[in-house]
């Protein structure tokens, strides 16, 4: 089990991972060795997220999620593949905790009277330069 939040675990048999071969560090040992970890994750069929969560979730991370519904993380910067599996599992779980906060509604507040005030004489020095721009020799 992959704890998330005090409410909120994953099991690792919703998890899937594939292994690809990769670029990067390692000489010739990237051509032999597939390190680079893939997380493949089913949005729609895990239970032990709630709703709110979900839709949280895909809306976070749009870029990442496939027309079925699948989330993908890859991840190949170490030269192991039990770091990149680490990294990915840790992203994955900062992704979704991210998507259990809920955001904060905001309150429309009333401006302050100085900023009201700065922002009044502000507009009347961009006026007076404007009105300059317009000065001809013939308005007399």
């Amino acid at each position: 089990m992959i704890n998330i939040t005090d409410s909120i675990s994953i099991s690792e048999n919703d998890l899937s991972f594939t292994f690809v071969r990769s670029g990067g560090p390692g000489g010739q040992n990237v051509n032999k060795v597939s390190t680079t970890a893939e997380l493949r994750f089913n949005i729609a069929e895990c239970q032990s997220i709630p709703h709110f969560v979900k839709n949280r979730l895909m809306n976070i991370a749009k870029n990442k999620i496939s027309k079925e519904g699948i989330l993908f993380i890859s991840g190949n910067e170490f030269r192991t593949q039990e770091q990149n599996k680490e990294a990915v599992i840790k992203r994955f779980v900062n992704l979704v905790k991210q998507a259990a906060i809920l955001p904060k509604k905001r309150f429309h507040t009333k401006p302050t009277r100085s900023s009201v005030e700065k922002r009044l004489i502000e507009k009347k020095k961009l006026g007076g330069n404007k009105n300059q721009r317009n000065y001809s020799i013939f308005d007399e």
